[in-house]
């Protein structure tokens, strides 16, 4: 079913312990799309500077990725850039160039405009807010944030969180969003705010999902080679929201086999720098890996 995305486009420049790589492809839009696009196709919105040039996007148009929703001003496209210490998890941001994306107003397609699947990727709240009122009727729509937000628009963000179906956070957001250390008490107070449906990132130490009252827990996928994070929760949210997406069924358990896909299709992105890895991945590859998964959870 119809998938939609509204996020960033962006060049990164990145540099981990394992090396470094400048002006790569990056943004959570083509992070998110790259993922979901093995699993279900998708409609991006997003702004990119006129430096920039579509063909590096022609990989991921290949596998069913609408980018008609992707318009040019003139400027710079976002330029961001990071630096990874020996503890991975760790990272210090260099610079943050938003460029064009400092003035992105999110413009629907009329095309788009029914999309029954849509991801709120980590903008401005009041940008969500802005697509929630170009979208008609959708079905199902998660949202992602940050700390900036959290602190900074915190009335803008308990107001998207009313009218979307659920949330993706990693373990230090949630607990600032709710006030709770404990993540369980944290995921009922944001259960309150609006979201039924609440997905919390571990990092290594793999994820979780609540809904109505029921918990599910994944560990991470297993990874040899860990070469560069970035991408990987907007790669986990692509899997997870592609998932639903190609079922069309809104339960439960299809909730938990959506967090397990999510889950696979990160762990790929980890291998290499940015985007690198998803440009030869294989549905094949990911199928092989969901199995071992699967078997590696099953009692």
């Amino acid at each position: 079913m119809s998938l939609l995305v509204v996020g960033s486009i962006a060049f990164d420049t990145l540099e981990t312990p394992f090396g470094k790589v400048d002006e790569t492809l990056g943004g959570s839009a083509t992070f998110f799309s790259a993922s979901a696009s093995y699993l279900n196709p998708v409609r991006v919105v997003a702004v990119v500077g006129s430096d920039f040039d579509n063909k590096v996007l022609d990989f991921i148009k290949k596998r069913g990725v609408d980018f008609s929703g992707v318009y040019t001003e003139e400027g710079e496209t976002f330029r961001w850039a990071a630096k990874y210490q020996k503890d991975i998890n760790q990272r210090e941001t260099l610079y943050t160039h938003l460029n064009v994306f400092q003035d992105f107003k999110p413009k629907i397609p009329e095309k788009f405009r029914e999309s029954k699947f849509v991801f709120l990727a980590n903008i401005d709240p009041d940008l969500q807010n802005e697509v929630l009122n170009q979208v008609k009727n959708p079905e199902f729509v998660i949202m992602d944030t940050m700390n900036l937000w959290i602190n900074g628009k915190r009335e803008s963000l308990i107001n998207v969180l009313k009218n979307v179906n659920g949330i993706v956070l990693n373990d230090s957001e949630i607990r600032e969003l709710s006030g709770e250390f404990n993540l369980i008490k944290a995921v009922k107070v944001i259960n309150r705010l609006g979201p039924e449906i609440i997905v919390v990132k571990k990092g290594e130490h793999g994820s979780f999902i609540y809904n109505n009252d029921e918990f599910f827990f994944a560990p991470a996928y297993p990874v040899e080679e860990v070469l560069d994070p970035t991408g990987a929760g907007d790669s986990f949210a692509g899997g997870f929201m592609g998932y639903i997406a190609k079922s069309g069924s809104l339960n439960f358990s299809e909730y938990k086999k959506g967090l397990i896909l999510g889950t696979v299709v990160s762990s790929f992105c980890v291998e290499r720098f940015g985007i690198e890895r998803f440009k030869y991945l294989t549905k094949e590859e990911i199928d092989e890996r969901a199995d071992i998964f699967f078997n590696m959870i099953k009692l």
